[in-house]
């Protein structure tokens, strides 16, 4: 059979085009690897899950040891949570089995009581993985560490950050970026940004942040991964103390920075359309967000602000961003539709119940659930439409997971999967 040659430059070109093809496949999209999932946007485009239910559509119902408010986190079979008992004196990581919901193995850890916020728990922040090790961050006054354990459960390092003060206790999440594990440690005392060598536990960069607010400068926002092409990406981190900071996920260095946020950052960054959109607030309820101009350098002057909004805005809940708009879910059930480019309003709708997780959207659906556990369910769409609502039977305030035709939603007491509809059933949609 004759072969036929590539040249050098169509060589590369098929390279890129593959590499292209394998990041928007559908497999590339199958973990939840981090909170919110893929680069933390909270969207995944599986179909064929209901959008209402009973008890006995879950495939299993799994008992979970001690408390926590940490998502789940999935890569293949594998959802690892964090979890503690005694009131934080014994802080838990597990694997529970994807298809079972058997608990492979727990890893207790000797940690302190502190006191934290009555909302928050002493495992509030979610667990990252890369397929290889799972990594989780745990808060105590004395000590705020990375852990990484493999597969198995075997523990591989710490990397010990210093004390951590803040009154409310932690809860932002670690994130993957190629071979390092990025944290933001943004709290009262002294903090900073910081990237890990995934293998060796050892600090690669750490960037200073901005100590002008030192009171105010604990943040629990997750930063959420810019990819432009195969070589830029950027991580985009907000607090209080220092407003949106864009920065280099290889090297720590600070891209651009906008100072704009008055209050405190609790929900997460979300990106598209050009835009990065985040919001603070005090007091329980969201006060301000913004959306700002990406791609500038240094400090970022008002020229940069696409547009503000001061009312019906998340505190704790992350909005979605979805196609031409953005759905801001409040803690109060408030829930608006809004154009991502122009801030616009098109639509406003209160729904029942107070919301600490943060909503997801799947195939076009956004999922939410509220403190007593109800889930409901709403088209991401300029027309509101409530699709369905379910209950967990238990209270819960954490964000659900989504991942190889399972959606995981975790209670107080429990973990439930949820499973897609078989092709041809009805999906309740």
């Amino acid at each position: 059979m004759k072969r036929t040659l590539l040249s050098p430059a169509a060589s590369r070109l098929a390279f890129f085009a593959l590499a292209w093809f394998a990041l928007l496949s559908p497999l590339a999209a199958d973990n939840w690897p981090r909170f919110r999932g893929p680069n933390g946007t909270g969207i995944s485009q599986e179909k064929g899950f209901p959008v209402q239910w009973t008890e006995q559509d879950y495939v299993w119902k799994t008992k979970m040891p001690g408390l926590g408010h940490s998502c789940p986190c999935v890569w293949e079979d594998h959802v690892f949570l964090t979890s503690a008992e005694e009131e934080g004196r014994i802080r838990l990581v597990l694997d529970v089995s994807a298809s079972t919901g058997k608990i492979r193995w727990i890893r207790r850890m000797q940690s302190e009581s502190h006191r934290i916020h009555q909302l928050n728990s002493y495992a509030s922040s979610t667990p990252a993985t890369d397929g290889e090790r799972v990594y989780v961050a745990f808060s105590k006054e004395s000590e705020y560490a990375l852990f990484a354990f493999d597969f198995a459960g075997k523990p591989a390092w710490k990397c010990p950050l210093g004390a951590f003060i803040s009154q409310h206790g932690s809860g932002t999440s670690p994130v993957v970026f190629e071979d390092l594990v990025i944290l933001g440690n943004d709290q009262d005392g002294s903090s900073s940004l910081v990237g890990v060598d995934a293998k060796s536990g050892k600090i690669r960069w750490k960037t200073e942040r901005n100590l002008k607010q030192i009171a105010q400068a604990t943040s629990y926002s997750t930063p959420v991964l810019i990819r432009r092409d195969h070589d830029q990406a950027e991580l985009i981190f907000t607090s209080q103390a220092d407003g949106f900071t864009s920065v280099d996920p290889r090297t720590g260095k600070v891209n651009w920075r906008a100072d704009i946020l008055p209050q405190r950052a609790v929900s997460s960054p979300v990106y598209g359309h050009g835009l990065v959109f985040a919001s603070s607030g005090q007091g329980g309820e969201g006060k301000f967000l913004a959306a700002v101009r990406d791609g500038g350098s240094g400090e970022l002057d008002s020229t940069y602000v696409a547009w503000t909004r001061q009312r019906q805005l998340p505190y704790v809940p992350t909005p979605v961003l979805y196609g031409d708009y953005i759905f801001l879910w409040g803690d109060s059930g408030v829930v608006s539709c809004v154009k991502a480019e122009s801030g616009e309003n098109v639509w406003t709708e209160r729904l029942q119940g107070k919301y600490w997780a943060s909503p997801i959207c799947v195939d076009g659906k956004l999922y939410a659930v509220s403190e007593d556990g109800t889930v409901s369910v709403v088209a991401a769409a300029p027309q509101f439409k409530l699709l369905g609502r379910s209950s967990l039977g238990e209270d819960s305030r954490v964000t659900p997971a989504v991942s190889n035709g399972r959606m995981f939603f975790r209670g107080f007491e429990h973990l439930f999967c949820l499973p897609a509809h078989e092709p041809g059933k009805n999906a309740g949609s």
